[in-house]
């Protein structure tokens, strides 16, 4: 479960990448930027709650031995 939290960390790393590229810098609330930067908070959102888990995972299996 471990690596799988990884490979999805690692997928959302590079959706923020991508939606990086997406940003205009000039017009940062209008268009196309606006749906980028929603995509990128929300995928900050998962990677922080992805972070949480392997946390509580690992203190759950501390707390088993």
């Amino acid at each position: 479960m471990k690596y799988v939290t990884y490979i999805v960390i690692a997928i959302a790393i590079a959706l923020i990448v991508l939606n990086i590229t997406k940003l205009d810098f000039n017009n940062l609330f209008q268009g196309e930027s606006v749906v980028a930067l929603i995509c990128i908070f929300a995928v900050l959102c998962a990677v922080i709650l992805l972070l949480i888990f392997n946390t509580s995972k690992a203190i759950d299996n501390k707390n088993k031995e």
